[in-house]
């Protein structure tokens, strides 16, 4: 064999960069969501087309200003399950007339815009976002109701729903409903329950039973029109507060009563501010394929946070930078909002990590500073010498302070997110505003090829008890197959189909989206706490 084509055989068996391996989870990751964006599919888009009307992005796209930028949020909602992706619903934050709003548009190409159990948890979860950020929010609503066949796992949660409808206009944070299309059944109490209700004219039916249900129930005889239409709840009912003339208009009328709220944000400073020091393209070079690599969380932050500037001095001002240096830490601006920053992408926490974390955690509710935890960690170290050195009492620490800290927190998994280290760095159920993923990470109890191995070792240990020969090769099958089972569990897709978190990001779009999530955390006063629980000695 030449030289030429040995070098090249060796080219070839090469495995891929940092970068190309990033890009490939990218693609794979715009392959889903494009899943989400098909709706119901072509056939299903051109008839709902053909009949004049709008999908849900078109009408977003309408409402919110132009130019501006809409976040969605659970693209992937459903992922994994028997349902769509996407959960026949899109949420979202955009900006209407300059106001920061919730938005919500049920998918009518996605079996006529029906809830499934994964739609409901969706918009809990946009409902929950805007109540902790004071947004008020927009229904664009055109849906079936329930899908009745999984109506045991719909109708009591769902109650839920309107119930957070109201409790948001007793805390003064209108409700708007657009409705282009069917309300009906359970759907009906969206445009009932909303302060503000603009109906489509011949398009918008809101009834609580359709005429079938109705003959069925009473013997009467009705047509759409008389039951729920929208000229019928304009003049008669009142329950349409706007009629408008066609989906377009609905939306001018939707964008005026946002525009009439009198909800200007505040005054607070946010002087110009600089780009980052480090190109944000670089992001893509920094994550290994394989997360037992570490790598230097300040390569991220520079990529992420404002640059150098007279305001800002230096970007990114280290606390405590020689104690505990596996877990980085320290004060920075986002789009010139202040952030301070957790940032773990060296796998262990140690002790001194954890009493780094609660230090710092109190130092911003001291002085009502959001927080950002960017991590990549295998959890808490453990040992003889590591539980003789208090990690439980330390680790626990770090947890009491994140758990009672009141300023708002945003997380970004960026690889591994393993064990109890997916507590103490602010995972899913400690209640961060806003939780986002890279196509990098990972999420379980702990390492596929690590869980397995316990799994062994437990029935190894059970079969000796009983006075038996382990069968190590009989064992090998089950061992392969639950280590396949995590690795698939504990992908981002996965994760983000269960709503663990409000989506998978290119990292390259990390700093545009925690500028955006900043912006609306700020709608809201930020008062951090000084009562945290017992810190163990």
């Amino acid at each position: 064999m030449s030289d030429t084509a040995t070098e090249a055989a060796v080219e070839e068996a090469a495995p891929p960069t940092h970068r190309e391996a990033m890009l490939e989870k990218i693609a794979a990751l715009h392959a889903e969501q494009a899943k989400a964006i098909a709706g119901g599919g072509e056939k299903s888009v051109a008839r709902h087309h053909a009949r004049g009307k709008l999908l849900p992005r078109e009408r977003i796209e309408l409402l919110i200003d132009e130019g501006s930028a809409f976040l969605e949020l659970s693209p992937l909602a459903a992922w994994g399950s028997d349902f769509p992706v996407g959960a026949s619903v899109v949420t979202g934050i955009g900006v209407v007339e300059g106001v920061e709003v919730m938005i919500s548009a049920n998918d009518p190409s996605v079996k006529g815009g029906a809830s499934n159990p994964w739609t409901v948890k969706k918009i809990f979860r946009a409902a929950q976002i805007a109540q902790e950020n004071g947004l008020p929010t927009v229904s664009l609503v055109e849906s079936g109701g329930a899908d009745l066949p999984t109506q045991k796992e719909i109708f009591i949660p769902g109650g839920k729903l309107f119930r957070d409808l109201t409790r948001a206009s007793a805390r003064k944070e209108p409700t708007v409903a657009l409705v282009f299309g069917n309300s009906t059944a359970g759907g009906a109490y969206v445009p009932g329950m909303s302060d503000y209700t603009v109906m489509v004219k011949e398009q918008a039916k809101v009834f609580l039973g359709g005429p079938p249900l109705v003959k069925m129930a009473t013997g009467e005889e009705s047509d759409d029109e008389s039951l729920g239409g929208a000229e019928m709840h304009a003049r008669v009912s009142g329950l349409a507060d706007y009629l408008a003339e066609d989906e377009r208009d609905a939306i001018r009328i939707g964008r005026r009563i946002i525009a009439r709220l009198n909800r200007e944000k505040s005054d607070r400073d946010h002087a110009p501010y600089a780009e980052p020091d480090a190109d944000p393209e670089g992001l893509l070079d920094l994550i290994p394929s394989d997360l037992k690599e570490p790598f230097d969380p300040r390569e991220v932050i520079a990529r992420v946070v404002d640059g150098m500037s007279a305001r800002n001095g230096v970007a990114f001002d280290e606390f405590k930078p020689l104690y505990g240096t596996s877990l980085v830490t320290g004060w920075a601006r986002i789009h010139g909002q202040p952030v301070g920053i957790l940032a773990n992408a060296q796998g262990v926490l140690f002790s001194e990590e954890a009493q780094k974390a609660t230090q710092f955690v109190q130092l911003a509710n001291q002085s009502d500073t959001p927080l950002l935890f960017l991590h990549n960690t295998t959890g808490y170290m453990v040992g003889k010498e590591y539980e003789q050195g208090g990690i439980i009492k330390h680790g626990a620490m770090m947890i009491n302070a994140i758990s009672n800290s009141t300023v708002p927190h945003l997380t970004v998994i960026m690889g591994a997110s393993y064990g109890a280290g997916n507590y103490g760095m602010n995972g899913r159920a400690y209640d961060p505003r806003f939780l986002f993923t890279w196509p990098s990470a990972k999420s379980a109890v702990m390492g596929p090829a690590q869980l397995a191995g316990v799994l062994e070792i437990v029935a190894k240990q059970s079969a000796e008890s009983k006075g038996e020969v382990f069968d190590a090769e009989g064992f090998a099958g089950i061992k392969a197959m639950v280590e396949a089972q995590v690795e698939e569990q504990s992908l981002p897709h996965f994760l983000s189909g269960m709503l663990y978190d409000d989506g998978v990001i290119d990292p390259r779009d990390t700093r545009s989206i925690l500028g955006i999530c900043l912006s609306v955390i700020d709608n809201l006063p930020i008062v951090g706490t000084d009562r945290f629980g017992v810190f163990r000695p």
